[in-house]
């Protein structure tokens, strides 16, 4: 596996109070397996696809018994540098740079619209041993009600250009420096969304059947949010899992209907 390019998402990972009962849902609406907790690091949990790392679920912190939230983080050559220039750019620090032994180090951060996101320097976890194939990360979209301080932040953070989809939905897409394809989506919070519902990122996972995982999702308490539904992108549903992490998934192999047009923004 190639390393991921600065400002990249590279990992996942999620906090739940019932881990035992996370890794029961995920693992059958997902079909991952588990490792070892490692009881060193908080008992910090790998989840595999095909014997392959893609992700990784872990109790809470002690005084940090809140809602659970799918992670997102983002590759970085040099954390502490990215910690700075996000401080600069309004984000707040939630978790100032820590060496996570000989993995790497991470730092995890609130960016000025509210979503919360981390950023990783690899040592030994490189991240996503898998991903853009059935079991894995595929995407991840930024939900923001100010989009205008998302989209400044992103950009100045890690140098993203970004693109505006031509219809009438504030969405935009982000490309790392040099790459082709788009590695982020930032999508307006409009009316639809409860005042109570803060700003996340909601993360995708690439499955083979999209309805069929809605269903397994739905049989174990999971809440259906939106679709399924088709699109150029792929057969898409979003929904909130048991102990209340946002999550999507997606089967990319199943499209309908020609791509957007993409203008430079």
């Amino acid at each position: 596996m190639s390393d991921f390019p600065e400002g990249a998402p590279c990992w996942a990972d999620a906090a739940f109070s019932d881990v035992e009962g996370a890794k029961e849902f995920y693992g059958d609406v997902l079909g991952w397996t588990f490792g070892e907790s490692s009881s060193e690091y908080g008992d910090y949990t790998q989840a595999y696809s095909d014997g392959k790392a893609v992700a990784a679920v872990v109790p809470p912190m002690p005084g940090e018994d809140g809602q659970s939230a799918w992670c997102l983080y983002f590759a970085s050559p040099d954390v502490a540098a990215t910690a700075a220039k996000a401080r600069a750019a309004g984000a707040e620090i939630l978790m100032e740079p820590m060496q996570v032994g000989t993995f790497g180090s991470m730092m995890l951060g609130k960016e000025p619209s509210g979503t919360v996101f981390g950023v990783w320097q690899p040592g030994e976890h490189r991240g996503f041993e898998k991903f853009g194939e059935p079991g894995s990360y595929v995407w991840a979209e930024v939900f923001t009600r100010d989009p205008d301080r998302a989209d400044s932040f992103f950009k100045e953070v890690f140098s993203y250009r970004a693109e505006k989809m031509e219809d009438e939905m504030d969405y935009k897409v982000f490309h790392v420096p040099g790459q082709e394809y788009p590695v982020l989506g930032r999508m307006l919070m409009d009316d639809d969304f409860p005042p109570e519902v803060p700003p996340f990122i909601s993360v995708y996972f690439a499955v083979p059947d999209t309805d069929e995982a809605v269903r397994k999702a739905q049989a174990r308490e999971a809440v259906l949010q939106f679709g399924p539904m088709d699109s150029p992108f792929g057969r898409f549903a979003a929904l909130t899992d048991p102990q209340g992490a946002n999550f999507s998934v997606i089967d990319t192999s199943t499209t309908v209907g020609e791509m957007p047009e993409m203008t430079p923004a």
